[in-house]
């Protein structure tokens, strides 16, 4: 029996290069190799390391042209042109057909990426006539049309192990797949679903098999890296999230479970290891037990530890984060969200202002590199809100994340949009790309400003100098005197203010950003009073 578990391919303005290990197959291939020894499970990554082409935009996302400009060398640009990262789909089908398996399974993470899936599925299916059977979240939100695709016989709903091992024992032994949990079939013309089973104990499950993954091809700052799972689920029920599609209620591993797992991926010479899930410090006596392990286990500097999902910032204090700096860890993404207590409220998110600040302050002196995330365009928000965000953020060390928000289908905030429906078109712009969605406060424009803006002022922020502080001036005088990008970013900036205008740089010269609103611009630079850089220092604007 040979089963072959596919990352597809995606298609986007953009990727994020160094989180794109397939961790949910290795853990299906762990699974399955551990209940069928006598099995071949082969995970096959389609998207890292495949290169890019250049495609066309698709038709629901073609309002974007006006907002994109491919080529512009700003370094406070926007997105450039839609592309296709990974295979192609008829080179995946064409493996498949080399490696002929009895089953083909295909990871359908992001509802943003499902046509990507079902795309695979369709090249598949046109070469061999196998069993092709989709998992993932994407499957969660949209679970028919999922099902729907005549390419797709089998689906997975919530978690996939225990899933995948049931059904391949009622498929390898032709018995009835009434009995498999959380598995969607056909069945006489009809789509057919079953309960999906209690969560399993986490402990309990085989740790992900890496043994397919190339060393070379995993990495951060050119070393090794290796996604690590030290819970699933979340306590939380954020109402723009969808992790409760897929993971039902909050398990966690034990810290020497998850040390164990470090320590034989060390052993295979991975050096740098990514926490994805973000409740990582949710149990306060669990992370300083897995810091201890650390610290004990290997010297300082030995090991790279980072969080680029992002760990909630209500759960930290002094020890948890001096433990986190001496066991290895460098970076400190958080989430603000919103600076906005009513609009936090409507989302059922818990915001702590002062323990946000007292954290950002902690972590800057401890020598974090602070990433502070903010979402764009959130129901019920202002534009006047947004920018007290982004001040507060740019008020702060911190480097800030601009996130435009996006409707995941299925989401409790989905009541709370008044978008065009149509499960494809949503899938479609249930991306960070698409800029947002209009929600009768701000539109789309909006959003996008408030995007460049952040961009700006991460560009100020990353301004080098002696001192406390320099003035607005000396800011923009320095960075004339540094490197070419840093003096084009200056001359913008200085456009800006005296016209009134923001531009690109292209190959032809300057071309203006249609969609880039000034006005909307300078009323969030108005609320700034101080800049902090990312050492610490003040612009003083």
């Amino acid at each position: 029996m040979k089963i072959v578990l596919i990352q597809p391919p995606i298609r986007d303005f953009y990727q994020t290069e160094v989180r794109l290990q397939p961790a949910g197959l290795g853990y299906l291939k762990a699974a399955l190799r551990r209940e069928f020894p006598e099995a071949t499970v082969l995970v096959r990554d389609y998207h890292h390391g495949r290169g890019r082409r250049t495609i066309p935009v698709p038709e629901p996302l073609a309002y974007l042209r006006d907002y994109y400009v491919p080529g512009d060398r700003s370094p406070f640009c926007g997105f450039g042109a839609y592309s296709h990262y990974g295979a192609d789909f008829d080179e995946v089908a064409e493996d498949v057909l080399i490696e002929s398996p009895d089953l083909v399974g295909i990871s359908a993470l992001f509802s943003t990426y499902a046509s990507e899936a079902l795309a695979c599925a369709q090249a598949v299916k046109r070469r061999r006539n196998v069993p092709v059977i989709l998992g993932g979240s994407a499957v969660g939100a949209q679970p028919e049309r999922m099902l729907s695709s005549e390419n797709v016989d089998f689906v997975v709903v919530g978690e996939g192990e225990s899933a995948m091992v049931e059904f391949v024992r009622a498929w390898r032994n032709g018995k009835d797949f009434g009995a498999v949990p959380g598995l969607g079939f056909k069945e006489d013309g009809r789509l057919r679903w079953n309960i999906p089973a209690a969560p399993v104990p986490i402990g309990g499950l085989a740790p992900p098999d890496y043994s397919d993954f190339d060393l070379s091809r995993y990495l951060y700052e050119k070393q090794p890296m290796c996604v690590v799972v030290t819970s699933r689920g979340c306590p939380y029920r954020c109402r723009f999230c969808s992790v409760h599609q897929t993971w039902q209620g909050f398990r966690q591993r034990e810290p020497g479970e998850v040390l164990d797992e470090i320590r034989a991926r060390y052993a295979a010479g991975f050096r740098v290891f990514d926490f994805e899930d973000d409740n990582l410090t949710y149990g306060r006596e669990f992370i300083l037990a897995l810091c201890r392990g650390l610290v004990s286990e290997f010297p300082l500097g030995s090991i790279r530890c980072l969080a680029m999902n992002g760990i909630s910032y209500w759960n930290l204090d002094r020890e948890i984060l001096e433990s986190m700096r001496a066991a290895g860890f460098t970076h400190l993404n958080i989430a603000l969200v919103s600076s906005n207590d009513q609009v936090l409220k409507r989302l059922e998110r818990p915001h702590d202002p002062d323990r946000y600040r007292k954290v950002i302050a902690l972590a800057h002196a401890l020598g974090f590199a602070v990433v502070s995330y903010q979402i764009l365009g959130l129901p019920h928000e202002s534009p006047d809100s947004i920018a007290d965000g982004i001040a507060l953020q740019a008020s702060l060390p911190v480097l800030i994340g601009a996130s435009p928000f996006y409707l995941v289908p299925g989401t409790p905030i989905e009541s709370d949009v008044a978008e065009p429906s149509g499960e494809e078109r949503n899938a479609v712009v249930c991306r960070l790309t698409a800029m947002g969605v209009d929600t009768g406060l701000l539109g789309r424009g909006d959003v996008y400003t408030f995007f460049i803006t952040i961009r700006i002022l991460n560009f100020l922020k990353s301004l080098s100098f002696e001192g406390e502080s320099i003035s607005w001036g000396q800011a923009l005088a320095r960075l004339k005197g540094r490197d070419p990008r840093s003096r084009l970013g200056a001359g913008l900036l200085e456009k800006l203010f005296e016209e009134g205008i923001l531009y690109a740089a292209v190959r032809g010269g300057l071309m203006p950003l249609k969609r880039f609103s000034a006005k909307l611009f300078f009323q969030c630079w108005q609320k700034i009073d101080n800049m902090v850089t990312l050492e610490g220092r003040q612009i003083e604007i």
